[in-house]
Order: structure tokens, then sequence, then C-alpha cells
């Protein structure tokens, strides 16, 4: 196979040389928010995570795609992520559930990437100077350059408009023969397969558009309503958060990741940006009721400022590294909600007992009618 000579240029005119992989960038240039993941498998499951819309991934991991792709590790329609970024592609794929390789997998996908890349470099530079935006491809570098500088990054932008359903849906339950399944509807923001996976476990879930009114969601008589991950920022989700404050009180609620910013807002607390987010498998967080510790899989940019959370909301669960709030419960109406991903695609299970915390919040409030 041909190489193909490719650049990386960050907005601040940091450059690095690379060889073009996956899909052709149209006009040779790519453009998006640059972060990196350090997660050491599961990159498929990374790159379709919807969660990453408008962003570039970088793979701290330096050998990727060794174990090949197969559709059953999806965790969306398609991806939404602007690029990959890694350090060494394998030529080569070797897992008996492969399909096919990850170069053929970005190119059927229409996902442009850059190999050969110095991903401890850019990390490091990433970390210490925060995630920006950039632009690869096979295009010159004064191209490239002025591309960079033109990317408006995620700040302010409406990325769950691009990522969620067109029309509602129905996943079937999938829990043990004599349960009475509940109904959950899923406010699909970005909504990951795996996730899907573990409600239907508990639940018919009818999976429905971001905009659907609290009043249509009322309507169907739901036992839970469950708030999805998503893209972007939070405060440019326009009317979610007075949705979700029409839900809330009249129906459990339980939110992750970008619906854990959601809810966290339409509680009045305000969210901000983190300089590089929160990006892997093996993310410490205390539960504060026990005392216990959890490594955690997470993909998120922003956060819920802990200084502006009402009274009536306690924090449940908060970040090791940097203390930042990763889990919140209401005190006096049955909502909850994490920052970090209990489904884990990929990464650890230690938390997927927050699912079951939801079905028990379900009878709880059923109990007391």
């Amino acid at each position: 196979m041909s190489i193909r000579e490719a650049l990386l240029v960050l907005a601040d005119g940091t450059t690095f040389e690379g060889e073009a992989i996956g899909a052709d960038a149209p006009g040779g240039v790519a453009t998006g928010e640059v972060v990196f993941n350090t997660a050491l498998t599961g990159y498929q499951e990374i790159i379709t995570d919807p969660s990453y819309a408008g962003q570039i991934i970088t793979f701290t991991y330096p050998h990727i795609g060794n174990y090949g792709v197969t559709p059953l590790d999806d965790e969306s329609r398609r991806p939404f992520c602007r690029g990959v970024i890694i350090r060494d592609l394998a030529r080569r794929r070797s897992n008996w559930r492969a399909e096919q390789g990850l170069d053929a997998f970005l190119q059927a996908a229409g996902v442009p990437g850059i190999g050969g890349i110095d991903t401890r470099r850019l990390t490091r530079h990433i970390r210490d100077l925060g995630a920006m935006p950039g632009a690869f491809g096979t295009a010159d570098e004064a191209t490239l350059k002025a591309a960079a500088a033109a990317e408006p990054g995620t700040d302010g932008i409406d990325l769950v408009r691009a990522v969620t359903c067109d029309s509602p849906y129905e996943v079937a339950f999938t829990g043990p023969d004599g349960r009475t399944p509940k109904r959950v509807v899923a406010y699909d923001l970005g909504i990951k397969t795996t996730i899907l996976r573990h409600l239907s476990g508990i639940a018919t879930v009818e999976v429905v558009p971001a905009g659907t009114p609290a009043s249509e969601v009322l309507a169907r008589q739901p036992d839970g309503v469950f708030l999805s991950n998503g893209p972007g920022d939070p405060s440019a989700v326009a009317g979610l958060p007075d949705t979700i404050a029409g839900l809330l009180g009249e129906v459990p609620v339980f939110g992750i990741c970008l619906g854990h910013q959601l809810l966290a807002t339409a509680l009045g607390a305000e969210t901000y940006k983190l300089p590089f987010g929160h990006h892997g498998g093996n993310h410490p967080v205390r539960r504060i009721e026990t005392g216990t510790v959890e490594i955690t899989s997470q993909n998120h940019n922003f956060a819920v400022d802990d200084g502006s959370l009402s009274k009536s909301v306690e924090v449940t669960h908060r970040n090791l590294n940097d203390g930042v709030v990763e889990g919140i419960r209401c005190l006096d109406v049955p909502a909850f909600s994490v920052q970090y991903h209990p489904e884990a695609g990929p990464g650890p299970h230690d938390a997927a007992y927050l699912f079951e915390l939801f079905d028990q919040l379900i009878d709880d409030v059923k109990g007391a009618r």
C-alpha cells in the first residue's frame, strides 16, 4: 500500500508529520477539536460513540487496529467523529470476531485519519495547553493551518441535533422470564447501543428524539425517563433543560454524561468546560455514600459547577483525579445522574449497579403511589 504523506496542524500552529489513513478528507482537509483518549482497547466503540461529534480522537495507546472491527461492537448507526489520530496502525487484524480491518472500516464509514503521529508529544501538548481545534490531511501546511484557525471547536454549538434519531423507535425487553417489564422513555442525545442493552434488561425502552416535549413523553405513561450521553456543550442544547424540568417530580429520571449535565442545568446549576476533558477507561471515582472507589469509563469535555448546585441537590460521586462532580441526586424529587459511563463500552464494569438503582427507584416510586 502506498504511503500518502499528511500533516496535522493545531490552531496554535504546532505541526506533526504523518501519513493519511482511512477515508480521503474532502479537499485533503479534515477539521475538528483535537482530544485524546487513554483507553487501551475499544477503539471501535470509541470511534462510533456519538459523544465525539465535532472532535478528532487521538488514541494515546500506540498500537491501534490489531483485533480488527465487527459490527457487533458499533455503539451507533455510524461514526460522528471528525477523524482519528494514531501512532501505529496494525496492518493485519488478528481476532476471530473481526470482519474487516480498521483502515477498511474508516474508509467505509467516511472517517479520515492520520497515522505515524507522535501521540505522546501531542497528548502532552493538549494536556498542557488544553483541547484545541486542529486540521489534518494531505493538503499543504498553509491550507491546514488556515483551516485549523477557522475551526470553531465545540463551544457554544448544539451538536445533539446532528446525532439524535429522526423518529421514535422501541427496544424490546430482554430481561429474565417471568418478570413484568417496565416502560422507560429514553431521550436520544447521542445514545449508545450498550446503554440500550442495559436498559432493556429492566424495561421495554422507547427511544425518542431530543426535541420531544415533556408532555408527549408523559402522555406515553412511562415508569421512568432516561437522559442519554451526547456530544458537546450542554449550554448550547436549547430547550432541553426546560423539558427536563417538566418531567421532574412526574416520573423517575436517570441521566448519564450529557444527560447528567442537562439534569443539573434543569435544577439551576451551571456547567463549564474542562481543559482537556475526561476521555478514557481508568478514571477513579469515589462513591460518597459507601466510600468505595470505582474505576470508570469517561468521555466528556464539560462538567457541572460544584458551587452552583442548590441545597436540594446532593453530590453522590467525585472524581479522585481532579474533584469534578461525577454524580448527583435530587433530595425532593426522584432523579439522579452520573457524569461517567456505567455501561462502559469500552471499560470496566464497576458502576453497572446504577441501572439497578434506576430499577429500584422506579419500584420505590410505584410503591409510594
